[in-house]
């Protein structure tokens, strides 16, 4: 990869890793100052950013042609674009444009062989580095090797189809809307999934409908409000924060006990990012009851104590009534032997 320089930042803040491909030689420097994840956020390089971003931050550019001696407008191409606010909201707002593409895009023109340059993946800077351990990364990179993404590889597949690395963010254990996390994290699968001009770029099969390749699941509408594919089409495993293998449809959860039933397979997906307090019984019922319904599992503790005292209620009642009947009925056979 043509890199002078690489400032890998950590997603904390709180200290930047200097690289240099060309020497091979590492550098670490303590930042005292953290990052505040806010939209108000200001990046140390935004200044450098926008030479990047006056052109590529909109979808017209302006720029003066040499040869001809004038200024000339141009619309950029959509796949080149990078919106700011998403940018500057992403997990890696704290970088530079050249912590990850080459110096010599500072250059204008940019160079034509710069098209060509190898892009980093996710564990060219989150592999080996105890920082990001809880993460389990390594584990990320083998499921998705293990899934029917991998296969689409040398079409072109990579992280990037699902995280776009300008725009892509945290967000299923950092959001307390559990319904707009599920909407984010399904517009990622939706993007190619529901877009054949997408869809066209890895795979020569014929479009595919959604809604009727899900026609067999009751309560469609509702079902897609309220969970994400994810939940269905990948194999849980509760190392890594979110599952990556993703399977063929052969083996797409179909049964309504594996997510409607107490050992719920979204308490191990879905539900595992959601706090501790809410926690009854083995159920996260304040969340479940508004956005689920799962057997054994709606339940709440002052209908559950109202319903006990009803029990109780009616046994009382029960119990007074029959003793009554025999106390009548004694009472009844003594009169009749005087």
């Amino acid at each position: 990869m043509k890199l002078n320089t690489a400032r890998i930042a950590l997603l904390a803040g709180a200290v930047l890793l200097n690289v240099s491909a060309a020497s091979g030689h590492f550098r670490f420097r303590s930042d005292t100052t953290a990052v505040q994840d806010t939209t108000k956020y200001v990046s140390p390089y935004a200044e450098q950013n926008e030479s990047c971003l006056k052109c590529h931050g909109q979808a017209r550019y302006e720029y003066t042609n040499e040869s001809l001696g004038r200024q000339v407008k141009a619309m950029m191409c959509s796949e080149r674009i990078v919106r700011r606010d998403e940018y500057y909201n992403s997990n890696h707002k704290s970088f530079s444009c050249t912590d990850c593409h080459s110096f010599e895009y500072e250059k204008f023109p940019h160079p034509g062989e710069l098209r060509m340059e190898q892009k980093l993946n996710c564990l060219d800077c989150h592999g080996g580095d105890e920082t990001y351990a809880r993460y389990h990364f390594e584990a990320i990179d083998t499921a998705y090797r293990e899934s029917v993404h991998f296969k689409l590889e040398e079409e072109g597949f990579s992280c990037w189809k699902c995280h776009d690395p300008h725009s892509y963010k945290i967000n299923i254990r950092n959001n307390e809307n559990l319904r707009e996390a599920i909407r984010y994290d399904n517009a990622i699968c939706l993007k190619c999934h529901s877009n054949y001009d997408q869809f066209q770029l890895l795979s020569d099969r014929e479009e595919i409908n959604i809604l009727n390749t899900h026609s067999w699941l009751p309560n469609q509408a509702s079902h897609f409000a309220s969970v994400r594919c994810l939940e269905c089409h990948t194999k849980v495993d509760e190392r890594m924060p979110v599952a990556h293998l993703i399977q063929t449809k052969d083996k797409a959860v179909k049964l309504c006990n594996e997510c409607h039933s107490q050992n719920s397979i979204l308490m191990a997906s879905l539900y595992k990012f959601q706090s501790k307090e809410q926690r009854r019984d083995g159920f996260f019922n304040g969340v479940i009851m508004n956005e689920s319904y799962v057997i054994g599992a709606n339940r709440n503790e002052y209908l559950n104590n109202l319903s006990l005292l009803i029990f109780l209620g009616t046994l009382g009642v029960i119990g007074v009534h029959v003793f009554f009947r025999l106390k009548k009925k004694v009472t009844h056979k003594s009169d009749k032997e005087e």
